[in-house]
């Protein structure tokens, strides 16, 4: 058993390295989902399951469709960073500086259209028209994703869209929490 336990970040590398766009999928399919429900329990102090099986299938969706998008944007911002780097549009970067750039970059211009889309996506599973708060994600681009992304971008590509699930799932607890203080 212990020797199974060892073997598993092997295991987990090995599967995001085969299946790159899949286990984004289901990376963020899992804890992002994962992230809304433990929103919910914490703001309505209750551990009583907050959707339907319907609306979890939805959300599932929309996860894995977001972790795909997630997993694009990642390997584009890089490159965008890399190219304006190369052809000095972008000063010299140390490693910090260049996981800075990225998230910065990606937050900024693809992180609002990524908020705005999943937004409406909610809505067309919920079936109803809720933009309360949105101003609330947009924020938390700044104060969370562009210095979360930032320690993301210092990992290795292969461990990146795994930390960014965990992080979504992490977002949701202090969303939650910023909430129920809000109630």
């Amino acid at each position: 058993m212990f020797e199974f336990i060892k073997s598993l970040p092997g295991l987990y590398l090995s599967w995001v390295k085969a299946w790159p766009l899949l286990s984004a999928m289901i990376q963020f399919a899992i804890l992002g989902t994962l992230g809304e429900i433990i929103s919910k329990w914490v703001i309505r102090k209750s551990f009583r399951y907050p959707f339907t099986f319907g609306l979890t299938l939805w959300k599932m969706l929309v996860w894995a469709l977001l972790g795909v998008a997630i997993k694009y944007a990642f390997q584009g911002f890089t490159g965008f960073v890399e190219h304006l780097e190369a052809h000095s549009y972008l000063p010299p970067l140390n490693t910090f500086g260049r996981a800075f750039a990225i998230s910065a970059f990606m937050n900024l211009q693809f992180g609002p259209f990524m908020v705005i889309v999943h937004r409406l996506l909610d809505n067309l599973g919920e079936r109803k028209q809720n933009w309360k708060g949105i101003h609330k994600s947009m924020l938390a681009l700044l104060w969370f994703w562009i210095p979360a992304h930032t320690v993301t971008f210092l990992q290795t590509p292969d461990l990146r869209i795994g930390l960014a699930a965990l992080l979504s799932l992490a977002l949701g607890l202090i969303l939650g929490i910023f909430n129920w203080r809000q109630a």
